[in-house]
């Protein structure tokens, strides 16, 4: 699946969801999944408006499994909103101690060499397009963590890297849920299901995983028993950015374009119009944080696919940090921009954030298992249109106490 840049690449993705399709072949390789994750995480899209568009053409139970999936998403900002940092760290003991774990990921990995077709498929579609299907995420972090022995702390961070739709609360803790951190029991997977869900390509019939579940168990509870890889061709893994590539056009406005104007940051996980309300002189400003790019490169698919979307609302884009920021913004009247958690903190500090209103209701109390959380956050709801009726209400109470909008920066 090609996912193109900018808001119209992303309303044709939304546009072409249908429901009932979904619910029926998600978990195939080739079945009708949306493709609407990159532009989630990068704001393109949110959930109230993909759940509203979607309802336009068909009434949804609360129950349904694209809303569901639309609260997973929301759960896991949940996690991390009561756990901040802590979900970058195992939220208990999995399988084995930690110690039993290799740090790094391997080369053979890393190159799509290991000799299992699944997985040396995986390492290829993710290089080629930026996406992976939820379930090939699923059997590639297995093998990682389970069978190579490798820790999942490293996978989840290569993986985020690379991926269009990298979002550190969904990727992070998937790949401990898989690990059996996150979760009462490790994630594993065989030849057999595989061929279920897979294209033939991919199928690993005859190879170490062509066994039974029990075996597996067994293999990931013994530290000494590591698969060894066999493959040998392979291919180059994409060079990671750790600042906008020098094919991306950033430039930055003159201190005088700013002075005495209203600044509205643009940042690259809300890539949305500037809300209706803000001065008619509001200067749109995008913003990479160059601090957060330093701990966390990217592909040059990923710059390039977040700087479109970028330059559709602003010409004026600049890596910046805690230091030179201020010092551009230091003329400016007012500075706003959206709260994030892939922010870092001093953004806070630079500019007043507002809080976007979320699909669901926020959950005060910190829930360990999406099904706890899933029960308190749709009591009472029947119809996914209930959802949208609550967010609307929430949306209008801002509207009559605007100063409620406004929250401080926690970035992880």
């Amino acid at each position: 699946m090609n996912t193109h840049p900018g808001q119209a690449a992303a309303r044709a993705r939304l546009a072409a969801v249908r429901p009932q399709d979904y619910a029926r072949t998600r978990n195939h390789l080739e079945g009708a999944v949306t493709g609407l994750s990159p532009y989630l995480t990068h704001g393109l899209l949110d959930l109230p408006e993909v759940l509203a568009d979607v309802l336009t053409r068909e009434d949804l139970p609360v129950q349904h499994k694209l809303v569901f999936e639309l609260g997973w998403r929301a759960y896991f900002r949940h996690v991390l909103a009561h756990r901040g940092a802590g979900i970058f760290a195992s939220l208990h003991e999995g399988p084995l101690p930690e110690s039993a774990y290799a740090p790094e990921l391997p080369a053979d990995i890393r190159e799509a060499r290991t000799g299992l077709p699944v997985i040396d498929q995986a390492v290829r579609t993710l290089y080629a397009t930026g996406t992976l299907h939820n379930h090939a995420r699923m059997w590639l972090a297995s093998y990682v963590v389970h069978l190579r022995k490798v820790h999942w702390r490293a996978g989840a961070d290569w993986l985020y890297a690379h991926l269009l739709d990298g979002d550190l609360a969904s990727n992070h803790l998937s790949w401990q849920w898989i690990a059996g951190t996150g979760s009462h029991q490790p994630y594993l997977f065989n030849a057999e299901n595989v061929a279920r869900y897979a294209p033939p390509a991919w199928h690993s019939t005859g190879s170490a995983i062509d066994t039974s579940y029990e075996e597996l168990q067994a293999w990931a509870r013994d530290a000494h028993r590591v698969l060894t890889p066999t493959g040998a061709a392979g291919v180059t893994e994409p060079a990671l950015h750790t600042q906008a590539p020098t094919t991306l056009s950033l430039s930055l406005p003159g201190p005088a374009a700013l002075r005495g104007r209203s600044v509205w940051l643009v940042h690259p996980w809300l890539l949305s119009a500037p809300p209706a309300d803000l001065p008619a002189d509001t200067v749109v400003l995008g913003v990479y944080p160059a601090d957060f790019h330093r701990q966390r490169p990217w592909s040059a698919a990923r710059w390039h696919f977040v700087d479109a979307g970028m330059a559709e609302l602003t010409p004026w884009r600049c890596l910046a940090d805690a230091e030179t920021l201020p010092s551009l913004l230091a003329g400016a009247r007012q500075v706003q921009a959206w709260a994030e958690p892939h922010l870092p903190p001093w953004l806070g500090r630079v500019a007043q954030l507002r809080e976007p209103v979320p699909l669901f209701a926020p959950e005060p109390r910190r829930c360990d298992s999406f099904s706890q959380w899933w029960t308190r956050v749709t009591r009472g709801r029947r119809r996914a249109a209930e959802l949208l009726q609550d967010h609307g209400a929430r949306k209008a109470a801002l509207l009559d106490y605007p100063h409620a909008r406004s929250q401080p920066s926690s970035g992880p």
